[in-house]
């Protein structure tokens, strides 16, 4: 069997200032055909996957560009383009193939391209005609649109958030896709819209008795995979929304009524559950007045700046807020800022020098903090623990401290996933009674571990908590928190 495998991911944020240009893949994640390396990628589940099976079942596996991008603002058009017709001439080099497996997020938006996923599926169906299976596997922040599904013969959204089952979601698919190529299966599909924009934490209730109780459902009764689609409140595309994604075995369920139904039924569910899941987060100073009264460490999420949502990742609310508090023993991070990161490193460790931190992108990321800073350590190229093991880069980073708060600054954008962002430039988040974090909800399978309590705070951001704040204007309406719809009260 001849096996084409390639990745093209990032999340928009259509309201973000910066665009997303060729350089921001580059600095992520670009690896040409045939040159993804000896680790899985964020998105590159399902080629590496592939490499697993692919050796012991006799497959020629042809690897193409696998290239991804911290979250940003819209896509340009040039790259987008460039980097989905460098996918299909991959794709038609490797022709003839009995198998195209993708790794996608779900929620790219480029200038003039509403959906990314949806035009590059299409062009790859068009590309291998009818026979060949085209399987790909999703972030479940997904703006899932019917183009997406009829294209492809099956899509999976990753379960968990945090992300940490990307290998197992990209084994289910290789798993189905091969049973689709030898015809051992074929699949009946339904996709529900829930009509809301909801927030889905699985480290928490009701979610994760919910995630369970789905993932028990597949192999059961005909249906094969049952997929969540939380979506990306902060795309503003018509396809945006949390959606449920069944596929059925086709020879049990030929006319795919158990499909629609299960559909049908789990997004009443979720609809059901649309105020118990809607979280509530205190303000900066309500956040901050917690966690001192609490005993032990405290993590701050601020998930308004977060990267990984398309923030810049350089505000300074929570920053200034500490320091005119005077709050010690505390540490912070990512902020991205690498003109400080320049400024540090040519100064060298044990310097003291007044620095500018943060602040710099617009209004939103705060004003720019001044104070004298000593700079604790330095590292170049460093690379943090992401989602699954996979690896985050930071680029050069440096750890600077002022009246005991000390605060990781990197050259690359990207949000805090694993304690490593700091214990590699000697800080033990561990040692802090508050550590704030520039993310939502990724750093909790690491930051866990050493938090007492973790407080997610209500910041001023690009990634505004309240979606109802956002000024909406490609959506489908209505959608519930922004309306109220008579249909979910059914429930």
């Amino acid at each position: 069997m001849r096996v084409f495998s390639a990745a093209l991911a990032t999340e928009t944020n259509t309201f973000a200032p910066m665009p997303t240009g060729l350089a921001t893949f580059h600095e992520r994640a670009y690896f040409p055909a045939g040159q993804h390396p000896d680790k899985m990628q964020m998105h590159g589940g399902p080629l590496w996957a592939a490499r697993q099976v692919g050796p012991s079942r006799g497959w020629t596996l042809i690897e193409g560009l696998v290239a991804a991008a911290v979250p940003n603002g819209v896509v340009t058009r040039s790259a987008f383009e460039t980097l989905r017709d460098q996918i299909l001439a991959d794709l038609k080099a490797a022709l003839p193939v009995d198998m195209v497996l993708i790794g996608l997020h779900g929620a790219m938006i480029a200038d003039g391209y509403d959906d990314c996923e949806g035009e590059l599926l299409a062009r790859v169906r068009e590309i291998t005609g009818p026979d060949v299976v085209i399987g790909a596997t999703l972030d479940p922040h997904v703006h899932m649109s019917e183009r997406m599904v009829g294209s492809a013969d099956l899509l999976i959204c990753w379960k968990e958030y945090p992300h940490t089952d990307i290998l197992e979601r990209a084994q289910d698919l290789v798993k189905h896709c091969t049973e689709l190529a030898e015809k051992r299966l074929k699949l009946q599909s339904a996709l529900v819209d829930t009509d809301m924009i909801v927030t889905l934490h699985t480290t928490r209730e009701p979610v994760r008795s919910f995630v369970d109780r789905i993932t028990a459902l597949e192999g059961k009764d005909g249906i094969v995979s049952v997929s969540i689609v939380h979506g990306f409140g902060w795309g503003d595309t018509p396809d945006m929304g949390t959606k449920v994604l069944v596929y059925s075995d086709a020879a049990v369920d030929p006319d795919g009524v158990k499909a629609k139904a299960l559909a049908r039924r789990l997004a009443d569910e979720l609809i059901a559950m649309r105020e118990t899941v809607t979280e509530r987060m205190p303000g900066v100073d309500a956040a901050l007045d917690q966690a001192l009264a609490k005993d032990g460490t405290i993590v701050l999420g601020d998930a308004s700046d977060n990267p990984g949502g398309g923030a810049p990742g350089d505000s300074t609310f929570i920053l200034r807020r500490v320091l005119d508090r005077k709050i010690d023993n505390v540490c912070l991070g990512p902020i991205w800022d690498p003109i400080a990161v320049r400024i540090a490193f040519d100064a060298g460790v044990g310097a003291k020098l007044p620095l500018r931190i943060g602040g710099k992108i617009g209004p939103l990321s705060g004003d720019p903090v001044d104070a004298t800073w000593e700079i604790k350590a330095l590292k170049e190229n460093m690379v943090m623990t992401g989602l699954a093991g996979t690896p985050a880069k930071l680029g050069d980073c440096a750890l600077i401290a002022s009246d005991g708060v000390e605060v990781v600054i990197t050259t690359f954008r990207c949000q805090a996933f694993g304690t490593d962002l700091f214990t590699q430039l000697g800080c033990d988040p561990a040692t802090h009674k508050l550590v704030v974090v520039k993310s939502a909800q990724h750093f909790r399978a690491s930051f866990a571990a050493v938090a007492a309590d973790i407080i997610m705070v209500d910041a001023p951001g690009v990634v505004a908590r309240d979606v109802t704040t956002l000024p909406y204007t490609r959506i489908k309406r209505p959608k519930w928190p922004l309306d109220e719809l008579p249909q979910l009260f059914r429930a």
